[in-house]
């Protein structure tokens, strides 16, 4: 397996993570024997580093991961978010606590249902305009000190809030959605991320699914899946959306792989500071993954995705209206 190291503070991991949020909420229906299984599988094929957080389920996805890694630890680079707060409630509102205070209780809350004593990358999952980033950041430097982490990574921070940042103690990585459908972080986040020495983690890489190829009509959705309520999935978008997805369709038949592959190997094209944690919660899907690995994709190949896939191609969104507040604070 491939290694790409993360940021200038010592973290490597394997060139490809596991996003581990759909084995408990969001992506329809879920199986937690095959979750667990595809986890184990994962490591079995050298990738190790693992993506969770505490409002996936909520808490139950950290869960699940402790325990499918509990006589596995020492084969895991292991990540975990704090951050989003979900009211019981009214399950699809959230807000954003970054208050050190929070920090500290939400970093046990995760020690204690992941089964871990160190978590080896915690992110701030997204940053809370009531609380000075310097605040937020001292406190997790202060888990560091502690043993309780190993290195600090923050999710959809702006530049300017990842500036302040880094002068308070080292970020290790930023990570913010990256793919052929969603290259925004192309203007200002990854030169930052590069001029400061801080890695990238490139999440939802295919597109929340829709360039796998696999969703071909709105009613493909289960009724309960997240995507149902995303811009990008809803009316005309969906329409336009599929389109460039057929263009992506006949690039990968020409290679002789998987539109998830050529996706996925675009994503790792863009440099060896940027490592993609697509999401699965099935062995096969899981597998088809990896192999990206080993596609290269050719000058003549990045033209044509160039092409049919330039930046701004997309239609829609990347959150309903509430959460793209969230996004670069």
């Amino acid at each position: 397996m491939e290694k790409r190291q993360l940021g200038r503070t010592g973290l490597t991991v394997s060139a490809l993570g596991l996003g581990c949020m759909g084995m408990s909420e969001f992506y329809g229906p879920r199986d937690e024997h095959e979750s667990v299984a595809t986890i184990h599988r994962a490591l079995d094929l050298g990738v190790n580093f693992l993506d969770t957080a505490d409002m996936y389920g909520p808490y139950t996805n950290e869960e699940l991961v402790g325990r499918a890694i509990r006589d596995r630890r020492d084969q895991v680079v292991l990540a975990t978010k704090f951050g989003i707060v979900r009211d019981p409630a009214k399950p699809n509102v959230r807000s954003v606590n970054g208050r050190p205070e929070y920090v500290r209780t939400s970093c046990e809350g995760s020690l204690r249902r992941l089964g871990v004593e160190t978590i080896d990358l915690y992110y701030q999952h997204r940053v809370d305009p009531n609380t000075p980033i310097e605040d937020t950041i001292g406190a997790m430097a202060g888990l560091i000190q502690e043993g309780k982490i190993r290195f600090i990574g923050m999710s959809e921070a702006g530049p300017e809030t990842l500036r302040r940042a880094c002068a308070v103690y080292p970020v290790t990585v930023l990570q913010t959605e990256y793919s052929l459908w969603s290259r925004d972080p192309e203007d200002n986040i990854l030169p930052v991320c590069r001029e400061l020495g801080v890695g990238f983690v490139a999440y939802s890489p295919l597109g929340r699914g829709f360039l796998a190829g696999k969703i071909k009509r709105f009613e493909d959705l289960a009724p309960d899946d997240y995507r149902r309520n995303s811009p990008r999935y809803q009316g005309e978008n969906f329409n336009r959306n599929l389109d460039l997805v057929r263009k992506i369709e006949q690039i990968a038949a020409s290679k002789g792989c998987t539109p998830s592959q050529l996706a996925l190997a675009w994503v790792l094209s863009r440099g060896n500071d940027i490592v993609p944690i697509p999401g699965t919660k099935r062995r096969k899907y899981l597998e088809e993954n990896v192999a990206a690995l080993h596609l290269k994709l050719s000058p003549a190949d990045l033209a044509r995705l160039e092409q049919v896939s330039p930046k701004g191609a997309v239609s829609g969104a990347r959150y309903p209206e509430p959460m793209m507040q969230l996004l670069e604070r």
